[in-house]
């Protein structure tokens, strides 16, 4: 994916199977997606972002470089093996890796076979603690939660923004699709950073520190 130009050019969007129409449709919504205030996104059905906003590359302007979980790249990915997560996504694990991974079980077992994302499942699979929440922790997970808790539309989840003028903070994640982008196999992501913030006892809490990333395991029922 093309990354934004210095001086704050517009994003070139990742090229992506299509007509030249459609191209043109998502050149010119990187336009649009600038103008939002929020960190905001544009996935396809694997998570390869092919367009991301200046806001939400600052709210991952401090992570460090990583082989194939980059934030811009595959958010995904930078989810659940990016040793950096944790210091931007509050209560990584079970805000952010348990509902998305829940997300990519449903994408993985009901969706037509991909091979980026039965990529990502020989990943997850390479790793015995990810493999063993994989098997067990989501499912014992969403008994005792409920299915709704993986659902990414209207989520509340924790933030920690560098700008200490947010710190750390909540957003609501907003899901939409337009008819073109539908058609693209792609969905919009929008972190909408809540006015309110915690109380100070979060707010100036130690960020969490780097290292790799991990899933403790989520005790099994069965």
């Amino acid at each position: 994916m093309a990354h934004q130009a210095a001086g704050g050019q517009r994003q070139a969007p990742r090229l992506v199977p299509g007509t030249s129409e459609a191209r043109a449709y998502l050149a010119d919504y990187a336009g649009y997606l600038e103008a939002v205030p929020f960190p905001s996104l544009v996935v396809d059905r694997r998570w390869d972002v092919l367009l991301a906003n200046g806001p939400f590359r600052s709210l991952f302007r401090q992570v460090e470089p990583h082989p194939t979980a980059m934030p811009d790249d595959n958010f995904l990915r930078f989810v659940l093996f990016h040793p950096d997560a944790a210091t931007v996504l509050g209560e990584h694990e079970a805000s952010w890796c348990l509902p998305m991974l829940a997300h990519f079980a449903r994408a993985v077992e009901h969706g037509a076979p991909d091979p980026g994302l039965q990529a990502i499942r020989r990943d997850i699979a390479e790793d015995p603690i990810m493999e063993v929440a994989y098997r067990h922790g989501v499912p014992h997970w969403l008994r005792v939660v409920g299915e709704r808790a993986a659902e990414q539309d209207g989520a509340v989840r924790p933030l920690i923004h560098p700008d200490p003028r947010w710190g750390a903070t909540d957003c609501r994640i907003v899901v939409e699709t337009t008819p073109a982008l539908e058609e693209l196999g792609c969905t919009r992501l929008t972190l909408v950073l809540r006015d309110a913030r915690r109380p100070s006892a979060v707010t100036t809490a130690r960020r969490p520190r780097r290292g790799t990333a991990r899933l403790r395991v989520v005790p099994a029922a069965d």
